[in-house]
């Protein structure tokens, strides 16, 4: 498939109301389609493992082929430049920031470091993509691979931060407080000090009916499931 029967299969399949509910999440207008995830998934199918497809779709802008494209990417493949330019082009549409771009800077060896780049900019969009991406290799990186003490650097971060960062940058670091806490079995203890210590997290969030997770609560219930430590094959969905 070329990238222009991929964009006309993705504006046939775009409906009004999926546009709408992609805008109320704080999709620019202009640039959505529309299409279901799910038909994302079919089409996806299709293509699967055209990595010059899905840096074209990414390119062009639009929320749909660009979410597709983090469907069919391999971030592995990708080089820092690219998933630097990914990240700054994600920063005004908070799904691919939320999902796409994390979902390729994790597999790639590089992500790390670049969600570090990103935590300490000055950038506000990169710096809730940063949140974003240690979030996801926390959940997919046994806990020897991780730097414990980084980590916890960053929980400090946060606590000292985060009721006075800018509103998309605060959901991140609460789910970033979430994730260690869930995904970190040594930093549990570390990762309940802070979530208590930041408590309650305005956010935001339009009109959807989404709400921030009280962190403490979100760890204690993963706790008394018995799940604490257990690792995800992948991010994506």
């Amino acid at each position: 498939m070329t990238l222009n029967s991929v964009m006309a299969d993705l504006k046939a399949k775009g409906s009004e109301k999926t546009r709408a509910t992609y805008v109320r999440h704080g999709m620019p207008a202009d640039k959505v389609f529309g299409v279901s995830v799910a038909e994302m998934k079919l089409i996806a199918k299709k293509i699967k493992g055209d990595q010059a497809l899905a840096m074209e779709l990414f390119a062009t802008g639009n929320m749909d082929a660009m979410y597709l494209a983090g469907m069919l990417a391999k971030g592995s493949l990708m080089s820092k430049a690219e998933l630097q330019a990914w990240a700054k082009g994600a920063v005004t549409m908070p799904m691919i920031a939320d999902h796409t771009v994390p979902w390729v800077t994790v597999e790639n060896t590089a992500g790390r470091e670049l969600a570090m780049k990103w935590i300490e900019g000055k950038d506000d969009g990169l710096r809730a993509v940063g949140w974003a991406v240690y979030s996801g290799l926390l959940a997919v990186t046994p806990d020897e691979a991780l730097d414990l003490k980084e980590i916890e650097a960053l929980l400090a971060k946060v606590v000292k931060e985060i009721h006075r960062a800018e509103n998309r940058v605060r959901k991140s670091m609460n789910s970033f407080v979430i994730c260690v806490g869930t995904y970190v079995a040594p930093l549990l203890t570390a990762a309940k000090a802070a979530a208590k210590k930041i408590g309650n997290v305005s956010v935001d969030v339009g009109d959807t009916a989404c709400k921030v997770p009280v962190a403490l609560e979100y760890i204690a219930k993963v706790e008394g499931m018995g799940r604490v430590g257990l690792k995800r094959k992948t991010i994506r969905c």
